[in-house]
């Protein structure tokens, strides 16, 4: 009997199953994206909750209660960008500029100095009046139907840690991220594409791809890492088109890998580490044609193209809207790799080029959406991990090469900005203090906002969970309060 003879048995086969998959690696194997085949690597903890996942865990699933978003688009502004220089007014930073913060002992993660009065201008924006600088020109032409959340907190002044709470809503412990606990929880409505993407050009943030990682949830679920800088679809997605087959032959191939991969899966009672890899290779088949098609943007009209401006950062904001229009559940597009908000100094140039960068982009993007009638159930997240100092950043070694024109982090006070599906916009929700440095005013610490916003996709967050190690699981983990304020 021929080994490609569909009625094959995988315990008759004359090669062991790994090396039949090898030999097949110009075919079924090739494939395959590098991203989806990391799911292996994180499919081990779940092995106690085989049990629970349907034969398609991406199947598209309705939100036990109301919910006015059903997807979501994620700016993280890594680094940590100033919210007093963007989205948080001090003028007394103007008043007593040189002079000491009358505070005493200020907790800082470096020594800082004197007040540091912010080099942009703010002004009121739309009929709300709230104010944004002058870095956000073009995204606060949509100011009446954004909240900024001016009084976020988080734990540690730390890149690592910071970012993992935000992404994952913890920062020491592995967690399943934002984007995984939603496709877990709706699914994805287009299932010959991940359900969750992330994009961040040149590489990748700070703490890699924990920032998008399934934890204990099953491998299907982790986020699928793009790096939108390449413009080359084979660069772009790695090993996305057969140079020796066609598409017919493929799938013959597919149809007889899939009928032994799921009865070998059926002699290992359904492991989770199997089943991962599995559908990670069966979700790269079907992404052949349709991920193509979505990351082309030369489809776009010049137009368009025109309105979101040039740059890496425009190019991955019209990918990010051509995925969220067939169907993709969840992206998060990064603004460049390592920590580029990260400004202990120069920060009014860093700054201003970081803005110039992403400013007209996210705004056509918001546009485009609006036109395109998607507005009003895309929940849109702008943050970063955290704020930075009101004070100056003295010199510090390995830091800020010896400058003063710069600030440090500061997790004590930030500001994050939500739009789109179920958010109430035209609002400033809560305050730091006068100068800018703690949450004061309504604070809202990163599990309330993560608590928010499922509340906002149709979720109570202690009733979304997952049983790993004995314990049911949330994202919010065993805090959160909805801010009931900033739902529509």
């Amino acid at each position: 009997m021929s080994e490609y003879d569909h009625r094959v048995h995988l315990k008759d086969l004359p090669v062991s199953r790994k090396e039949l998959l090898s030999r097949m690696g110009n075919g079924f194997a090739g494939l395959s994206l590098a991203s989806l085949l990391t799911a292996e690597a994180h499919a081990d903890t779940a092995k106690t909750a085989s049990n629970e996942r349907s034969l398609n865990p991406l199947a598209v699933k309705a939100p036990p209660l109301p919910a006015k978003a059903k997807r979501v688009i994620f700016f993280f502004f890594n680094g940590g960008i100033s919210h007093v220089d963007s989205w948080d007014p001090k003028p007394n930073l103007t008043k007593y500029h040189g002079q000491p913060l009358p505070y005493a002992n200020l907790p800082t993660e470096r020594k800082t100095g004197t007040c540091f009065r912010s080099p942009f201008t703010f002004k009121k924006r739309g009929q709300s009046g709230v104010e944004v600088s002058d870095l956000f020109d073009n995204i606060s032409k949509h100011i009446d139907d954004i909240a900024v959340i001016r009084s976020m907190h988080a734990d540690v002044p730390s890149h690592e840690i910071s970012l993992l709470l935000m992404n994952c809503g913890d920062g020491r412990l592995v967690r399943p991220a934002f984007g995984s606990w939603m496709t877990y929880a709706l699914g994805s409505e287009n299932q010959n594409l991940p359900g969750f993407i992330a994009m961040c050009p040149h590489g990748y943030p700070i703490q890699d791809t924990q920032n998008w990682q399934s934890g204990f949830l099953p491998g299907i679920f982790q986020g699928t890492y793009v790096d939108p800088s390449h413009t080359d679809m084979q660069k772009l997605i790695e090993n996305i088109k057969n140079n020796v087959q066609g598409l017919d032959e493929q799938k013959e191939q597919i149809d007889l890998l899939q009928k032994l991969n799921h009865q070998h899966l059926a002699t290992h009672q359904h492991d989770a580490q199997l089943e991962a890899r599995i559908q990670s290779y069966e979700l790269a088949a079907r992404m052949q044609v349709e991920a193509t098609d979505a990351f082309d943007v030369d489809k776009e009209p010049s137009s368009i193209r025109e309105m979101y401006g040039k740059g890496v950062y425009a190019r991955q904001c019209i990918i990010a809207r051509r995925l969220l229009e067939r169907g993709v559940r969840f992206i998060q597009l990064y603004h460049g790799a390592g920590q580029p908000w990260d400004n202990h100094d120069d920060i009014e140039v860093n700054h201003k080029k970081l803005a110039v960068e992403c400013d007209q982009a996210i705004s056509a993007f918001m546009t485009d959406l609006k036109q395109r009638g998607m507005f009003q159930d895309t929940l849109i997240i702008g943050s970063g991990e955290f704020g930075r100092t009101p004070t100056v950043e003295l010199p510090t070694p390995g830091a800020n090469a010896g400058k003063t024109n710069g600030r440090d982090h500061n997790h004590h006070g930030f500001s994050t900005w939500i739009a789109g599906g179920g958010v109430k916009g035209g609002q400033a929700y809560g305050a730091t203090d006068d100068f800018g440095f703690r949450a004061e005013q309504n604070p809202v610490h990163v599990h309330d906002l993560h608590a928010t916003l499922l509340k906002m996709l149709g979720f109570d967050h202690t009733k979304l969970t997952y049983r790993y190690a004995g314990r049911d699981f949330r994202l919010t983990d065993l805090y959160g309060n909805v801010v009931k304020e900033l739902l529509a």
